[in-house]
């Protein structure tokens, strides 16, 4: 067995093993931990290949983008946090077990040597063959040949953010809705009026 397979196994096995605790764990703490470990492993796949870009993304995108994802679902679940925060010394040696597993992944890849995918297919890597890293491949193809389709999806990408927020505030029957142009133009005359009232004694008092 190569050290090429070896730390294939070794990565994917913590990957499969990760996996199943994220569906099998009860504990939703122990579950986005587990989550991590996954896509961390999943990512030093995808280094493994050589595929540097992909590793990262995995790692920025979903490690960091979609964790916090999960953290504003919770708050606006307004679900009880405070036995959460009570079992913080509990959780802390399953974190530390956590980042001990994602050191050891990054160590483990030091002494490894990707192999190409492109050359296990018998096909030519465009990025050896260009005496370039994946990235800077990546990069400069998607600047250069793939510009226009970049920019379309850019556009794409842009028009659905929009559409979202004019889905967002359009007004449906039932609902309260606030104009804030009527409540620049209000005017105290508007809202509050004095009214003079005589005082009258209550029954059975005298008028002093």
């Amino acid at each position: 067995m190569t050290l090429q397979l070896a730390a294939f196994w070794f990565f994917a096995s913590f990957a499969v093993l990760s996996a199943f605790g994220v569906i099998g764990l009860r504990n939703p703490v122990h579950a986005v931990l587990s989550l991590i470990v996954t896509f961390f492993s999943t990512a030093c796949l995808w280094l493994l290949l050589q595929a540097e870009f992909l590793g990262v993304v995995l790692i920025l995108v979903y490690v960091g983008a979609v964790m916090i994802l999960f953290l504003f679902v919770v708050m606006m679940l307004d679900v009880n946090t405070a036995p959460l925060r009570e079992g913080f010394a509990r959780n802390f040696p399953v974190a530390v077990t956590v980042a001990a597993i994602l050191l050891f992944e990054v160590v483990s890849l030091l002494g490894v040597r990707g192999a190409s995918p492109a050359v296990a297919l018998g096909a030519v890597d465009p990025a050896a063959a260009a005496n370039m890293s994946n990235i800077q491949w990546i990069g400069q193809a998607l600047f250069t040949q793939f510009m226009l389709p970049f920019e379309i999806a850019a556009v794409i990408l842009t028009v659905a953010i929009v559409v979202a927020v004019m889905l967002t505030l359009r007004r449906r029957s039932g609902t309260k809705t606030q104009d804030p142009a009527r409540q620049v133009l209000v005017r105290r005359e508007d809202r509050v009026r004095l009214v003079k009232m005589k005082a009258e004694p209550r029954q059975g008092e005298e008028r002093p």
